[in-house]
């Protein structure tokens, strides 16, 4: 550190006085260049494959160890609530789904009764469109394995799952334990579990004092604070092309959830089958490309950005409907056609190339 004062002595002239306050006010700014120096924010990131898929961990700030420590429990807890609810390897959700199918109630922990109860709520806040107690029908399609076989399931077995129903209405939880009431339901939190990951990355990072930060799993993003002095900016997939159909600055809290038919997907004599099952039918939804929503800031906004854009995929033509009933504002889908649409709300929030635009507004 360095440190300036005046000790006694002998009288200066003038000339040795001017010396000495020049000497003083450079010791001054080296000082407070050095301190500068120190507070200088830096950009600190981190990756990891987690969820099965890649994981970036973004943050602006002046402490880079504590930064670099806060993401490493981040990404911590990622992998527990990866192992602890896996929907095919051994976890607690599985021998949930084995309990189901037996008929016999399963003590359940405080955070998984609670995931639970979330899961209804998705469910019932999709009229069904989304529904975690279908699993055995992901299942089936062959979407319970990291790579998938060009194969379409038994048509028996399809009918019979159909027509048993399966969903979180099933599921029933009291006094520590839950109970089925439909042996064809086998929870999958696969559609909302990035989200809800992205609500406990922020509430870790807040607590060590991180508030600027940018999270994203696998395009599922949450905002925190700003990159320096500007908003993080994310760019939007064009679901057949390699680039971006469009950019969006994030505020603070704002979460960004995408559900396309191009990364979890097979194809079959010329046609595609992704892993967004339609419970009405279980066949994998058709006439979508690709939504993209945006949530505002919340206790639950991470959770809500993965999960509510997966029935307004599944809702096809009547997209627009079903977002109104669900009160989610900001969309934009890319339909079967590779025709463009926005909700008027989420155009005021893109920036489009200049030579690219939305086919279709829709107020």
């Amino acid at each position: 550190m360095l440190q300036c004062g005046y000790h006694g002595g002998m009288l200066a002239s003038p000339f040795s006085r001017r010396i000495r306050r020049a000497i003083l006010l450079m010791l001054a700014a080296l000082v407070c260049l050095g301190l500068s120096a120190c507070q200088r924010k830096q950009l600190v990131q981190r990756e990891a494959f987690v969820f099965g898929t890649r994981v970036e961990l973004l943050s602006v700030g002046s402490n880079p160890e504590a930064t670099v420590s806060a993401m490493a429990e981040v990404l911590r807890e990622f992998d527990r609530i990866h192992r602890n609810y896996h929907a095919w390897e051994p976890s607690e959700l599985t021998r949930l789904a084995d309990a189901c199918r037996n008929g016999q109630p399963y003590p359940v922990s405080a955070e998984l009764g609670t995931l639970l109860d979330k899961a209804g709520m998705l469910s019932a806040r999709s009229e069904g469109l989304f529904d975690p107690g279908i699993g055995a029908l992901v299942r089936l399609w062959g979407f319970h394995t990291d790579t998938f076989v060009p194969k379409l399931p038994d048509a028996a077995e399809l009918a019979r799952l159909v027509a048993a129903r399966p969903g979180m209405r099933d599921i029933r939880v009291s006094g520590g334990q839950a109970r089925c009431s439909n042996p064809a339901v086998s929870p999958d939190f696969g559609g909302f579990a990035k989200g809800w990951a992205l609500d406990r990355a922020a509430a870790i990072l807040h607590a060590k004092g991180i508030h600027d930060a940018l999270i994203n799993i696998g395009g599922n993003v949450m905002a925190l604070g700003k990159k320096g002095d500007v908003p993080w900016q994310i760019g939007i997939q064009d679901p057949r092309g390699g680039g971006a159909i469009a950019s969006l600055a994030l505020l603070d809290g704002e979460a960004v959830g995408t559900s396309g038919d191009y990364q979890r997907y097979f194809e079959l004599e010329g046609h595609r089958y992704s892993h967004l099952i339609d419970p009405r039918n279980g066949k994998p939804a058709e006439g979508t490309h690709a939504v993209t929503i945006l949530m505002p800031p919340g206790p639950d906004a991470g959770l809500l950005s993965d999960a509510d854009s997966k029935p307004i995929f599944v809702a096809g033509k009547d997209w627009r409907q079903l977002a109104d009933k669900m009160g989610v504002q900001h969309v934009l889908r890319v339909d079967a056609e590779g025709r463009i649409a926005v909700t008027r709300a989420m155009l005021a929030r893109l920036n489009f190339p200049a030579n690219h635009g939305p086919d279709l507004v829709v107020d």
